[in-house]
């Protein structure tokens, strides 16, 4: 018996003098003390994400870069080896291997940890430009890619985390479309749809190519420039194929 419902029976017991006092002495303390576990609760996920939130208010690209990874990992409930050795390949080229070690260290805690992902969406969206979280969602399907699979529940947080930080349903379904192959992959991965005219083609593309060209990320270092690259070919091949596919010039 907790401490609330036990003090509750008792001050139930001395107030009406019967036994029906206890039970309704009982059930006040019991609520008592659900609600100062809730409350308790709460402030415990709120102190354990607040030192990231200062982290993430500095612009701290690193912290932003875990959190978000974090997220993504346990998405379906279990964190695989070969989304940690993505992650662990991704962290090294970014940030060298004595730095990136630390970073995994304090990845396998918040990954321990319950942050909001609207919360944590939403303090990232403060200090990035457009073109640098859509290459944050690039790196996230990778993660979700990496075991050769990427789920429904995994796509749906994704989604959630692009909506959050101000990613466009276009440039979502786009970046999405890079990791899927079908038919009409090419017209996804441009944006437009199959019965788009050659002109409009021709326009998406040039709007695209420098929407997503890697200067635009070079400020985030030669790892994000080499994922901005390899998005900017995808692109660049979609164009091909299409130009390819209806012989256009």
């Amino acid at each position: 018996m907790r401490a609330g419902t036990f003090i509750g029976a008792i001050v139930g017991f001395l107030i009406f003098k019967r036994f029906w006092g206890v039970i309704f002495g009982a059930i006040i303390g019991g609520y008592v003390d659900s609600l100062l576990k809730s409350n308790s609760s709460k402030a415990s996920s709120k102190s354990s994400y607040e030192p990231y939130r200062q982290r993430l208010a500095q612009s701290d690209f690193s912290t932003a870069l875990m959190i978000l990874s974090a997220l993504v990992m346990k998405a379906d409930g279990k964190v695989l080896k070969a989304e940690l050795n993505y992650v662990k390949s991704f962290f090294a080229r970014q940030f060298g291997e004595q730095h990136s070690a630390k970073l995994l260290l304090e990845l396998r805690t918040i990954l321990n940890q319950n942050i909001s992902v609207q919360q944590a969406a939403t303090d990232i969206k403060s200090f990035m430009t457009y073109e640098s979280r859509m290459h944050i969602l690039h790196y996230l399907f990778g993660i979700a890619q990496a075991d050769g699979n990427v789920s429904e529940v995994e796509v749906k947080l994704i989604h959630t985390i692009a909506n959050s930080i101000g990613i466009s349903p276009s440039d979502f379904a786009s970046i999405k479309a890079m990791f899927y192959k079908d038919v009409d992959v090419s017209y996804k991965i441009l944006g437009i749809e199959p019965t788009a005219s050659n002109e409009d083609i021709k326009k998406t593309y040039r709007q695209l190519a420098v929407k997503y060209h890697p200067d635009k990320v070079s400020h985030l270092g030669e790892e994000y420039q080499n994922g901005a690259k390899e998005k900017f070919q995808k692109v660049q091949d979609a164009y091909e194929n299409l130009k390819k596919q209806r012989g256009f010039a």
